[in-house]
């Protein structure tokens, strides 16, 4: 059985402020095109489809646009599931109209996982579409209490094992952050005030395990667990990285092939360095000069207003590095380390320093309540 397994869209998403739609949509163009040519059983989209809980109503138009595309024009099934960025009630709204169409929603957690049944000549293959959660909201689904991420995706995998027929080839989508995985800047954490990261092992008996969450596309697990990665490169630790979608075979034994398929952005994001008068010289004869570039000028003495110049030749120019500034102590290692910080880390600090004492652990579950309410705030709102 062929699938093409991609996550994280991130669909709306703004990139030092300017809005990456049409980025986007030109990937997704070529994406469309791929269904198209190799036929796939099925497409998964392993989460993070939208950039926020309340996308805009652009990013919404190009979903239902690619989508139609792909189920209804091209006939190809897909399964979609919530991610920690989507709202799960929103992205799947009418699911259930939808379903008899062959697009398969997952955005609620629910006491059993959406299943979709597929066959191919060697029989059929279940797919399990596992929608990101937090512990809190697998307890009140399944009605155990659930200490961690961990133990929440647990609970989850094994009522599937409880029911998953012996023989039968079985798939999970799922979004989570898988101990060993590489992470990237972009991704916002799953979880305040404790490990959102779970263990390789939870999905022993599973033949593919296709995730989203993490950007960078990697493998784990003896090559049944796999990140496709995102679509676009969405920080500037993702320079390197060569952002794919991936074609996934799974065989009558449960083997599993993975190919990475490449896609072509519209703009590269790109460090360029050197003094200015080198870069302006360099980038008016760059066929590239339209892609996102971060610039790090290495010169010494005063220059007046860098990002203008720079951008009249870069005209996608996002920001500006002084290596000058870093090599003199400005941009020091403890305020590195600093900026590197979550919240809780920086209060706890302040509450060091104010109260010359360390919080306990009472004020820290209080503070780790707060913050997490602030972020399933903000996932709302934003």
């Amino acid at each position: 059985m062929r699938f093409l397994h991609t996550a994280d869209w991130h669909l709306g998403r703004l990139f030092h402020a300017r809005s990456l739609l049409e980025d986007q949509a030109h990937l997704l163009d070529q994406f469309v095109a791929l269904v198209r040519n190799e036929r796939p059983d099925a497409v998964l989209i392993a989460g993070d489809v939208y950039d926020r809980a309340v996308p805009p109503p652009e990013a919404v138009a190009l979903l239902d646009d690619v989508l139609g595309r792909i189920v209804v024009d091209a006939g190809v099934p897909v399964v979609m599931i919530a991610g920690n960025h989507d709202s799960a009630q929103r992205l799947e709204f009418g699911a259930r109209l939808m379903r008899a169409q062959g697009l398969h929603v997952a955005g609620r957690t629910l006491p059993a996982a959406s299943c979709v049944r597929l066959h191919d000549a060697h029989g059929e293959v279940r797919v399990y579409a596992l929608p990101y959660a937090e512990p809190a909201v697998v307890r009140d689904a399944i009605g155990t209490e659930m200490p961690s991420h961990e133990a929440a995706l647990r609970a989850q995998l094994e009522a599937i094992r409880a029911v998953h027929p012996p023989g039968v080839r079985a798939v999970v989508v799922g979004h989570a952050f898988v101990v060993g995985g590489a992470a990237s800047e972009s991704e916002r954490p799953l979880s305040v005030g404790g490990s959102g990261a779970v263990a390789a092992e939870l999905f022993a008996g599973f033949d593919l395990v296709a995730l989203g969450h993490l950007h960078r596309p990697q493998t784990l697990g003896g090559g049944r667990i796999h990140y496709a990665g995102s679509l676009l490169k969405y920080s500037l630790s993702e320079c390197a990285h060569q952002k794919s979608v991936s074609r996934i075979e799974l065989d009558a034994d449960g083997t599993v092939a993975i190919t990475p398929l490449t896609l072509q952005p519209l703009r590269d994001v790109r460090v360029v360095e050197g003094e200015l008068a080198q870069l302006l010289a360099a980038g008016a004869d760059d066929a590239r000069r339209e892609d996102y570039i971060h610039a790090r000028l290495t010169d010494t003495g005063a220059l007046l207003d860098p990002m203008a110049r720079l951008r009249r030749v870069y005209p996608n120019a996002l920001a500006i590095e002084r290596t000058v500034l870093a090599r003199s102590g400005v941009a020091s290692e403890a305020g590195r380390k600093l900026r590197q910080l979550g919240t809780g880390e920086l209060f706890a600090s302040f509450f060091r320093e104010v109260a010359d004492a360390e919080l306990d652990p009472d004020q820290r579950a209080a503070l780790d309540q707060v913050l997490a309410g602030i972020a399933a705030a903000e996932r709302e709102s934003a």
